[in-house]
């Protein structure tokens, strides 16, 4: 048996990640660069492309959205379930209150 010592309990280890290629100068410079450049107009952001490559990205990464994707299960047919199981839920506890409590 295990002595129980609530006194010295250890403390959790901690995770301490250090990047192994790591420069800050030449992050700085690239930040500077880019902050240049946004300023004379030279480099415009374009949002549009991010927003393509993020739109699905997390569908993608879930198996049950990914599933009811491809089973062509749409906001409104999940609505319809939803509504579907309440409704027959409520019924089960009318027939259960009149067989059990009238």
């Amino acid at each position: 048996m295990g002595v129980f010592n609530f006194y010295n309990v250890r403390k959790p280890r901690q995770y301490n990640h250090s990047p192994i290629y790591y420069d800050p100068r030449k992050e700085a410079l690239e930040k500077r660069i880019h902050k240049v450049k946004a300023e004379m107009g030279v480099e415009e952001t374009d949002y549009e492309q991010y927003k393509e490559a993020i739109r699905g990205s997390f569908i993608e990464g879930t198996t049950h959205l990914k599933k009811s994707r491809n089973k062509g299960d749409d906001i409104r047919n999940r609505v319809y379930k939803n509504m579907r199981l309440i409704l027959v839920l409520a019924i089960l506890a009318a027939v259960f209150w009149y067989l059990f409590w009238k």
